[in-house]
């Protein structure tokens, strides 16, 4: 891998000019969780030695270079496999809308199957999407399509890796993969709803070819660990939670925040937990009941008590429900808001603190606040790209 990685940077180093070779990128999903980075590296090395072309085929972990180290869980993950961080390659150091104007791109979407609304004119480029979700794109004979409900995206591209070129895999990628696999589906737990029997299947393939792997549970519990596991009770203590909550709401233009999280008791049974920030009553409150009346799937939702005013928090009795199962209950709440002509915040009687905005943090280089002439309209394709992009965080970060 790490040769491999190296000839990348090199490729990128050499063929930055107009008349540069071409590129085939493997793009990552927006919140670069496990799975997706390691479904990027893995699956653009499966390519690099099976597709017969002249194109350079770069693996590009879609962050900031600067953000990565906030993903502790894949920080661990890379340390433990060998795989050295200053070989990846991020969104930043390659343009891709440039390679693409120029005929030089080629894309393969992992672990998503949909650009973002700010990368549309990159779609003309997508030739391949592997992905674990619902498939929102519509069919094209120019672009070959994976998409399986399993667990783990990682566990399509073992299997396309098992079925093509299983003399590629050694023990670092071998860690690589079963250590998302394994984390992604819950330590394999079927009460946590996410292990299918393709997950087991490929788990346990790698675990008999390569009987060095670590003990699935030992594994599982130290990259749990890494992702600093905390609960919505205990989040909810934490020390000026709500500045910090409206800081970043106004940093990224966001009126509304949802937050999962995933823990387990004492006896490793799962509970999972979601929590509602918004300084906006009446968004606070819809979108509560969005979710207490949900039934495709039911939440089972019991409040928990919050001490902020500005946070509804729950227990969320069907733990089966992830954050993938929640999401098309957000995004049909914004949905019916857009149709409707909603405005957040507007037409409401609120507290006199809820119609107070959060004041532009003291180290903000804005002068003003953002939001000092209301909130903005709820655009229902814009908030729903940053639901999704922020309940992707759910399994890397287990908070906000």
């Amino acid at each position: 891998m790490e040769t491999f990685l190296t000839g990348c940077r090199e490729a990128l180093e050499a063929n930055r000019g107009e008349g540069g070779q071409r590129f085939h990128v493997v793009l990552g999903n927006e919140a670069c969780d496990m799975d997706s980075m390691v479904s990027v590296m893995a699956y653009a090395y499966f390519l690099s030695k099976t597709l017969h072309t002249n194109a350079a085929v770069l693996p590009i972990l879609n962050i900031p270079q600067s953000e990565f180290a906030l993903r502790t869980d894949n920080v661990f993950l890379l340390r433990q496999s060998g795989v050295s961080q200053d070989l990846l390659l991020f969104r930043e150091q390659l343009d891709l809308l440039q390679l693409q104007k120029t005929g030089r791109l080629a894309l393969t979407l992992v672990d998503h199957n949909v650009l973002p609304s700010s990368d549309r004119d990159l779609e003309g480029a997508v030739v391949e999407v592997i992905d674990h979700r619902l498939l929102e794109r519509e069919p094209s004979s120019s672009c070959l399509i994976t998409v399986e409900m399993v667990g783990s995206c990682a566990t399509l591209v073992t299997e396309r890796i098992v079925q093509n070129a299983p003399e590629i895999l050694d023990p670092q990628l071998a860690l690589l993969l079963y250590g998302t696999i394994v984390l992604d589906c819950v330590n394999m737990a079927p009460e946590a709803g996410k292990v299918t029997p393709k997950d087991s299947q490929h788990a346990a393939q790698l675990e008999t070819r390569f009987p060095s792997l670590p003990p699935r549970g030992a594994l599982f519990q130290s990259l749990q660990n890494a992702r600093f596991d905390v609960s919505v009770q205990e989040f909810l203590q934490r020390a000026d939670l709500e500045q910090d909550l409206s800081a970043f709401c106004v940093e990224h233009g966001y009126n509304m925040l949802v937050a999962m999280t995933i823990s387990f008791r004492d006896n490793k049974e799962p509970f999972r937990q979601l929590a509602i920030f918004s300084h906006s009553a009446l968004c606070r409150e819809e979108m509560s009941q969005a979710l207490e009346q949900a039934y495709n799937p039911a939440l089972s939702l019991s409040p928990i008590s919050s001490p902020h005013s500005h946070i509804q928090a729950y227990l969320q009795g069907n733990t089966q429900a992830s954050r993938k199962k929640v999401l098309p209950i957000i995004k049909d709440f914004l949905s019916e808001r857009e149709q409707d002509g909603y405005r957040g915040g507007q037409g409401e009687e609120e507290e006199e603190e809820d119609s107070q905005f959060p004041p532009t943090p003291m180290n903000s280089l804005v002068e003003g606040c953002p939001l000092d002439n209301g909130l903005p309209r709820i655009s229902a394709q814009a908030l729903e790209e940053k639901f999704s992009k922020m309940a992707d965080q759910e399994e890397r970060t287990r908070s906000p």
